[in-house]
């Protein structure tokens, strides 16, 4: 097991996007498609937490026994820009070290579908990881979802807040479906095993 991943530390893993349904299936939400498939898969609904600027969801993940994990479900109702004072919140509500936790998010300079783990390391112009490093430092994991460069001279901003396209949605169930396996594969297993088999 990492040292990274204490037994007795929930582990607090947040999905970005933006709030409301202007922005739900907007590539920049994907981090929100992961984490509504991860609270499915524990049984849970999202709700409001408390004092934080978040919705929640708690459960477990992963086969009884010493491999089963407390997870904290997190999806942060403030703006992408300003994640990372729910997500400290959250943080500090449920005692979680900063190395147990996993942020979500999609990733322009990856392929479309393609995943990347890893631990620390910069923002490269995500807001969301902007917010949250200057919350509470980089040492947190990221599952970064790729969703490729803009077409032509779109602008990223305009690329990033619109829905996937028609091609794109014909997989999107599939990638989402595998980033979430990914995240528990990382939180049960360990981040080096888990980057084996999902970093193609």
């Amino acid at each position: 097991m990492d040292v990274t991943t204490p037994t007795n530390a929930p582990w607090l893993i947040v999905g970005l996007g933006n709030p409301g349904p202007g922005y739900e299936r907007n590539r920049h939400n994907v981090g929100f498609m992961v984490a509504d498939l991860l609270a499915e898969r524990v049984g849970g609904r999202f709700k409001r937490a408390g004092k934080a600027q978040a919705q929640v969801v708690e459960g477990r993940i992963g086969p009884a026994g010493p491999a089963n994990r407390r997870v904290v479900l997190a999806k942060p109702m403030s703006f992408m820009n300003l994640s990372g004072g729910p997500v400290n919140a959250l943080k500090d509500f449920y005692k979680v070290p900063v190395a147990n936790i996993v942020a979500i998010h999609d990733e322009l300079d990856i392929d479309y579908g393609v995943l990347r783990l890893k631990l620390g390391g910069g923002d490269n112009g995500h807001n969301g990881l902007k917010s949250m490093t200057k919350a509470f430092g980089a040492e947190y994991h990221r599952v970064r979802f790729g969703i490729g460069r803009p077409p032509g001279r779109m602008q990223v901003a305009d690329f990033v807040l619109k829905d996937f396209s028609s091609s794109e949605r014909k997989e999107l169930d599939y990638f989402v479906d595998r980033a979430a396996d990914a995240v528990e594969a990382l939180v049960i297993e360990g981040l080096e095993r888990a980057q084996s088999t999902y970093n193609s």
